[in-house]
């Protein structure tokens, strides 16, 4: 052993292992910098494009020269794919390597093509199986993610979410588990009440039973299953109305419930990806100001921090601002609280103020009871009118000018924004009256002048607006608004309709039908909607990346699905026949079912609806699937799909159905929840804008909110001292509680009634609906006397109550006047 040791140890001192280790240390450095370079970056990125034009080309019968160039492509990217690997592990050392999650997957993914390679070549296995590891190469793309800060952040935030969605998945799988053996319990073979129809979603075993309810949970469909549980316990009668307990339960608890969790982990990872794509935006604005004041000039510096200083100042001024359609934001809309006025529509206290005390309640006490919080839109604060530009409008109308000034009172008075609002409802309302087929009919021809004079009406609001605010020229202009451009486009289009001649019909035809925009023209007035349309378009802006990675995702999967179904779902009319050689001649067919209605059909060998010949196809067909609408009929098509060019085999591959869960649970289930959490996370980033540089808080925010909109509760005590005790009485709470349970047994009552009640008991029926319209009479009077009919009418519940009271006296007078001889 000590013979080992020194010889070893005289060759790690020997100076050609020095020589060694120093060309190992250079050559891992090169390999390092090669690596990480872009060139290599880059180049291999090209070779997933590659790859992925490789797998996109595959489809069904295809020629054989394309099948050996996929093949040899595919060897000598698996060779290059190996090659990275491999010289990654060199540079980075094996430890370092797996420290990333791409690394990891890009071993998973090589380790698995070199498998497959050498079992298909050992012809041990057929070129399929592990040959779907092909098309798992294309996330490979998502390294793009390293230059791309907002896709990488979105990527990032995702995985992250995994442990989230994992926990989810299994608590969802163990739902679907206990469901399956309850239903294979309650509806095991229960299903062929019909001898002459097969039914797919059954519970005649576990893994049927798991499909089906799977299907129930995506909600498709899901109500037949239920009407054929009905009908296997004796259809709409007891105890067959009693199992649909167990359908109502499995698509509330997992419909609604389970499947919305993946909603609101989409909207947690979004926020945090979006408050993490800010943050490094500021950041970077940070660097880069750092850096021209290292690189500028002692001018150029002070100028760079004194507009820092600036800017630093202006975020600290409170302002409430509105976003445009173009995403700038105009000065800020000063706003007065002094100048509060309650809104005409604000639903006024019935009691009386102390500075206004009403005659007739002089001598009834009030009670202040606690402060009344508002919602925000009752609050009505004026806001000034946008400012008229400081340039001259058509290089005539200065600020200055008489006409321009009262052009801009004019465009701004609250009447005049209401009267072309008036005016574009009165348009779409002649737009849709318009009759379609007859084009010279008369009402059209009076819809025509109508036409002609909204066009002048609206022209005329334009010129009034171009006039007070300029054209396009100068900041703040008409057409410096995407909602004016908008509003001038519809304009045009009835004006160029008017002007061209009656030869060129068809030009016109098109101009009249872009009239459909013109109730479009609300937007632009109506500040709650425009907020809303603005809302939707950064939406649609920002939604980019969520669109790249789901369709990133659907190729993938569209590939895969071209790989597992190619040629496989084709089938014969007459279902004897298995392939396109005996799918010939006729074959006897029989109406409804009937032995003695026979029908001669021509046989023909047809393709599913929706196939996976080619990945165009295949992407179609997925994103069918991902809606929900018929995707059951598409997988028991690809359960009994067998060979190419063979028909179908009952349940041949049910294990294929793991192909379409997994598809359902990352596409359907989750990234589709992606868009809906993003709208949702844009809409609260939006409306969070308004008080963007506020230093409150929301939740300081709210309390000041609170503050300003509280008012004092006011409550009616009668001083007479019998109606106070009326009054005593319907304010208690034995009294709210015997009116609960008369409200419980009217509904009682009313939920017995049925198809074929014999007459005694619709007579008994009767008698009850009269006694409870009488009790409840004698509610209403009772609160009548005890606050008065205009306290008692203050009430929106009680006017409610009123309404329901009156209409079944009405209803009962009407009944019993009918049923006189």
């Amino acid at each position: 052993e000590n013979c080992g040791a020194r010889l070893a140890h005289r060759i790690s001192k020997s100076k050609f292992s020095r020589y060694w280790r120093r060309w190992n240390r250079f050559c891992r450095r090169k390999c390092r910098a090669a690596v990480k370079s872009n060139v290599f970056y880059w180049l291999v990125i090209f070779l997933v494009f590659l790859n992925t034009l490789t797998i996109a080309s595959e489809h069904y019968n295809q020629p054989d020269w394309l099948t050996e160039v996929q093949d040899t492509a595919n060897k000598v990217l698996l060779a290059l794919f190996t090659a990275e690997m491999l010289l990654k592990m060199y540079s980075l050392g094996l430890q370092a390597y797996f420290v990333s999650l791409f690394n990891r997957f890009d071993c998973f993914i090589v380790c698995g093509g070199i498998l497959e390679t050498i079992l298909v070549e050992t012809k041990i296995m057929s070129p399929l199986g592990i040959s779907v590891l092909r098309c798992v190469r294309l996330l490979r793309i998502f390294k793009i993610t390293r230059y791309w800060n907002s896709l990488s952040n979105l990527v990032a935030s995702l995985l992250n979410s995994v442990r989230s969605i994992a926990s989810l998945l299994l608590l969802l799988f163990l739902f679907i588990i206990i469901f399956s053996l309850l239903g294979m319990q309650l509806f095991g073979g229960k299903f062929n009440f019909d001898e002459m129809q097969t039914r797919r979603s059954t519970f005649d075993n576990f893994p049927q039973s798991l499909l089906t309810v799977f299907q129930i949970l995506t909600g498709e469909d899901w109500n037949s299953v239920m009407y054929d549980g009905i009908m296997a316990y004796g259809g709409p009668s007891f105890p067959g109305m009693l199992v649909c307990i167990y359908f109502i339960i499995l698509f509330i608890c997992g419909n609604y419930i389970l499947l919305n969790v993946f909603l609101a982990i989409a909207v947690d990872n979004l926020a945090d990806a979006e408050s993490l794509t800010s943050a490094q935006k500021e950041e970077e604005e940070e660097k880069e100001r750092k850096k021209l004041a290292r690189t500028a000039s002692p001018e150029k510096k002070q100028e760079i921090e004194k507009t820092a200083v600036e800017e630093e100042t202006k975020e600290e001024k409170i302002e409430l601002k509105s976003i445009t359609a173009d995403g700038e934001s105009p000065p800020a809309t000063k706003i007065n609280v002094d100048d509060y006025q309650p809104n005409e529509n604000e639903e006024k206290s019935p009691y009386p103020t102390t500075e206004a005390p009403a005659e007739e309640d002089e001598e009834e006490p009030e009670m202040p009871v606690g402060p009344r919080p508002r919602p925000m839109s009752e609050l009505h604060l004026k806001e000034k009118a946008v400012p008229m530009p400081d340039a001259s409008a058509f290089f005539i109308f200065s600020p200055n000018n008489r006409f321009r000034v009262h052009c801009h009172r004019i465009v701004n008075d609250n009447i005049f924004t209401n009267l072309i609002l008036f005016f574009i409802l009165l348009s779409s309302i002649s737009l849709a009256a318009e009759d379609p087929v007859r084009h010279l009919s008369f009402r059209n021809q009076i819809l025509f002048y109508f036409d002609i004079v909204f066009t002048v009406i609206f022209t005329i609001e334009i010129a009034l607006k171009m006039t007070a605010y300029g054209a396009f020229l100068h900041k703040g202009s008409f057409c410096r608004n995407y909602f004016n451009i908008l509003d001038l486009l519809v304009v045009s289009v009835s004006l160029i309709s008017f002007g061209i001649q009656s030869s060129a019909i068809n030009v016109v035809k098109i101009l009249r039908v872009l009239r459909v925009l013109r109730p479009l023209r609300a937007i632009n007035r109506a500040k709650g909607l425009k907020h809303v349309v603005q809302c939707v378009f950064v939406a649609i802006r920002t939604i980019g990346n969520i669109v790249i990675v789901t369709t990133l995702l659907q190729f993938m999967f569209a590939c895969i699905g071209v790989q597992l179904f190619k040629g496989k779902l084709y089938s014969c009319t007459d279902s004897s026949k298995q392939t396109a050689a005996e799918c010939r001649g006729y074959y006897i067919t029989y109406k409804d079912g009937e032995v003695n209605q026979p029908m001669i059909q021509p046989r023909s060998w047809e393709n599913s609806k929706f196939d996976f010949d080619n990945v165009l196809t295949a992407m179609m067909a997925l994103f069918t699937v991902s809606t929900f609408e018929g995707w059951p009929e598409l997988l028991y098509r690809s359960i009994d799909s067998h060979m190419e060019d063979v028909g179908p085999i009952y349940n041949h591959r049910v294990e294929i159905s793991i192909f379409f869960i997994i598809y359902i649970i990352i596409i359907a289930f989750f990234m589709m929840n992606i868009f809906v959490g993003f709208v949702i996370v844009t809409f609260q980033e939006q409306g969070e804008q308004e008080y963007k540089n506020c230093e409150l808080d929301k939740n300081q925010r709210q309390c000041v909110e609170y503050a300003l909109k509280a008012r004092p509760l006011r409550r009616y005590i009668p001083k007479n001292q019998y109606q106070y005790k009326v009054w005593y009485v319907v304010n208690s709470t034995y009294f709210e509680y015997l009116m609960f349970v008369l409200i419980l047994l009217n509904t009682i009552c009313l939920a017995m009634q049925h198809y074929g009640q014999s007459c005694m008991f619709k007579e008994a029926m009767n008698i009850l609906n009269m006694l409870f319209t009488g009790l409840f009479t004698v509610e209403m009077v009772l609160k009548l006397i005890a606050f008065k009919p205009k306290h008692y009418f203050c009430d929106a519940w009680n006017t409610f109550d009123a309404l329901i009271v009156v209409g079944s006296i009405v209803d009962i007078a009407i009944t019993e006047v009918n049923a006189l001889p």
